[in-house]
């Protein structure tokens, strides 16, 4: 290995949780401080809970109704329009 080239690797580096739970790691960074962790991420504990840290769901549920509410609607196909036109080569030609 190149001296001087590489971050200093702490073999003790504290990484801590939003919920307050703390454990060491080998970092290139002294302190890590994360969102979540398996004390608390629904995958591990089996609660049911959203994990939801930048409103993504609000967001969701906000556009889900805007369009409930909204004026807009589909186009439908105009059924004589499509009676009008032939549904073969052999009707087209008339035979």
């Amino acid at each position: 290995m190149k001296k001087g080239i590489h971050p200093t690797y702490y073999e003790d580096a504290k990484v801590t949780c939003a919920c307050g739970n703390t454990f060491n790691v080998g970092s290139t960074k002294p302190n890590i401080n994360i969102e979540i962790c398996s004390k608390c991420h629904p995958f591990f504990t089996g609660e049911m809970k959203f994990v939801d840290t930048q409103g993504r769901i609000e967001k969701f549920q906000a556009k889900q109704e805007a369009a409930k509410n909204s004026s807009f609607k589909k186009k439908t196909k105009n059924k004589e329009s499509k009676e009008s036109h032939p549904k073969s080569l052999k009707s087209m030609l008339g035979k």
